[in-house]
């Protein structure tokens, strides 16, 4: 004999239920992704100023700044919406640190051009692109999840494995030619890049926020 159907309270129970495991499986992500992010930090950043990189020291702030980016959202999750939509907004200005940390170095290499060693960047950049894609393939099931707050987690990983992919191309190039213009081009990409997903995060929180004040 077929069960009765279930009623509206019964439903909205389910609901309540499903939307606090999805929510503890999201906080779980981001502390996860956090700890990868700040494990892969010091590593990098200490070879990106042994071999005077451009892109390993954006990708290396980039990895200090998704664990500031994730642990500001697990610590906004339990906020409002209109709380949520701000944090947003300046998790959008952390995004914008690594880009200006890049054109940073980009002048200094301009200044002093020598390139990095190329065995070192490809190395690093591999172990960089694990990270990123073992925190991308956590967090791509929660990209919806909370907003504008699981937007900028969601595209910090997306971004930075994709980087990692472009500072791969430019050791190898950087072997091949002996030159400071992969490095430095690869750098000015990353930044480009961040630059975009802080116009994407700012774009997602604003329409958060006044969906709330509505």
């Amino acid at each position: 004999m077929r069960g009765s159907p279930l009623g509206t309270e019964d439903l909205v129970e389910v609901e309540s239920l499903n939307a606090f495991s999805s929510g503890r499986l999201f906080r779980r992500a981001v502390l996860l992704v956090a700890l990868l992010n700040f494990s892969y930090f010091g590593l990098e950043l200490y070879v990106a100023f042994a071999i005077r990189s451009v892109s390993l020291l954006a990708d290396s702030i980039d990895f200090m700044e998704d664990t500031a980016v994730n642990l500001l959202i697990l610590a906004a999750l339990g906020w409002s919406l209109v709380w949520r939509a701000r944090m947003g907004m300046a998790l959008s200005m952390i995004l914008l640190i690594p880009g200006l940390s890049a054109l940073w170095m980009a002048w200094s290499k301009l200044i002093a051009p020598i390139p990095p060693a190329p065995l070192a960047l490809t190395v690093t950049a591999f172990g960089a692109l694990a990270v990123n894609l073992s925190c991308a393939f956590l967090l791509v099931r929660h990209r919806r999840h909370a907003g504008s707050l699981s937007k900028a987690a969601w595209l910090s990983a997306r971004n930075d494995a994709v980087a990692n992919l472009a500072i791969i191309v430019a050791g190898i190039l950087t072997a091949w030619t002996a030159s400071i213009w992969p490095d430095l081009l690869v750098g000015l990409g990353i930044a480009a890049i961040n630059f975009d997903a802080a116009r994407e995060v700012w774009k997602a929180a604003a329409s958060e926020h006044l969906d709330a004040k509505a």
